[in-house]
C-alpha cells in the first residue's frame, strides 16, 4: 500500500534529479566516493556551486559526507541508488531514445 512518505521519498528523488548538476553529481558517485574539489572540476562548476548541490543531495538523503579529517569525502547514501539511476537512464532511452542518441556509442549508461 502506498502511503504519503513513498510519495515524499519519491519527490525527494525527483527534486534532486531534477537539476543537471546534481544528476551529474550522482551519476559520477555511481563509480565510487569523490571529493568536492574533484568532483567541481570534473563537472565544470565552481566549488561554491557543487557545495550548495551536495547539501541539498545531503538533505534529500541521497548522499553522505564521511569525514576524512579536514577534509569530507562524498559517498551515495546506499548503493541501490547507483542501481536505481542506471535502472532509471534504461528505461528513459527506452521510452524515448532520442533523448540521448549517442548513449549507445558513448556508453552514456
Amino acid at each position: 500500500m502506498e502511503t504519503v512518505l513513498h510519495s515524499d521519498a519519491l519527490a525527494r528523488f525527483g527534486h534532486a534529479l531534477s537539476d543537471p548538476t546534481r544528476t551529474q553529481i550522482l551519476l559520477s558517485l555511481r563509480s565510487g566516493p569523490g571529493y568536492p574539489s574533484d568532483l567541481a572540476e570534473k563537472i565544470g562548476v565552481s566549488r561554491q556551486i557543487l557545495s550548495n548541490h551536495l547539501a541539498c543531495l545531503r538533505g534529500c538523503g541521497l548522499v553522505v559526507a564521511v569525514p576524512e579529517g579536514r577534509r569530507a569525502r562524498y559517498e551515495l547514501a546506499d548503493p541501490r541508488i547507483g542501481a536505481a539511476l542506471v535502472d532509471l537512464l534504461g528505461l528513459v532511452l527506452a521510452v524515448d531514445p532520442t533523448c540521448c542518441p549517442d548513449a549507445a556509442t558513448e556508453g552514456c549508461c
